[in-house]
């Protein structure tokens, strides 16, 4: 991983995310490009501009947070954009060659019941790049353990596991395979193809109403630093963020997600 986005919101874990990112980056020596995006409503008849006003305020913030890190070396690039937030974040992704965007759960100041907010919801689920939620207040540490939960291990997209393969081969990770049959099982989704087998260091299966119950089910038994899952249409957060949103009760991790783009 060369370039890592990291969009930053108004919330109180704002620096620490941040700190994450750089270790991270640091990890890798990559770069890292923090951004923060902004769009203007007008009211009818209002006539002030305010975008420099914004983007002023906006910038200024940025780079207060950033003044605030332990920097390591890493190269840094400080960004305010303006614009819908996944289009912007796309065309910013396309133009700087992202290879993952670092989210926190909740961007901005919401309900201590959320576990992803609106903001990071609609990133994660809206986007086609590889993303890695970190928890809250969360310090980086190599990663040693991965748990890969899908319910179907059929690749149809190149490089669509390229991510999760850098983690592996730069910490020197173990790669545990979790296969689970859920209700919308088809013949062949668990047959495993070279592309997986080379990775992965063994392989559970399960059966369970859905992949996030079979993670709940081997979670403690595997122990991992990080779960990686993917997104699709009926994928892993599928009803659980029809508006975005994901309450606590209803999924949160206390290890970083890696979510990689669908796999079909």
């Amino acid at each position: 991983m060369k370039n890592i986005l990291v969009p930053v919101g108004s919330s109180k874990n704002a620096l620490s995310h941040l700190q994450y990112a750089v270790d991270f980056a640091e990890a890798y020596k990559a770069k890292l490009f923090v951004v923060q995006v902004y769009n203007v409503y007008t009211k009818a008849g209002t006539m002030i501009k305010v975008d420099k006003i914004i983007e002023r305020e906006s910038l200024a913030y940025l780079n207060d947070l950033v003044s605030k890190l332990d920097k390591r070396n890493v190269d840094i690039t400080v960004k305010v954009l303006k614009g819908k937030l996944i289009d912007t974040l796309e065309l910013a992704s396309k133009a700087a060659d992202i290879d993952l965007i670092l989210v926190e759960p909740r961007t901005n100041s919401v309900r201590e019941e959320v576990f992803l907010g609106k903001t990071s919801g609609k990133i994660i689920k809206q986007t086609q790049i590889p993303t890695l939620i970190v928890p809250e207040d969360y310090t980086f540490k190599p990663f040693t353990n991965i748990l890969f939960a899908v319910k179907s291990a059929i690749i149809k997209k190149k490089n669509s596991l390229d991510p999760l393969v850098s983690v592996k081969e730069h910490f020197k990770a173990v790669v545990n395979l979790l296969l689970v049959k859920t209700p919308f099982y088809n013949k062949g989704d668990f047959e495993l193809k070279n592309e997986i087998k080379n990775i992965v260091d063994s392989v559970t299966k399960t059966e369970n109403a859905t992949t996030f119950q079979g993670v709940l089910e081997h979670f403690k038994v595997i122990n991992p630093d990080m779960l990686c899952v993917v997104r699709r249409k009926r994928g892993f957060f599928a009803k659980k963020w029809e508006n975005n949103v994901i309450l606590k009760k209803d999924f949160s991790s206390p290890i970083p997600v890696l979510v990689l783009r669908g796999l079909k």
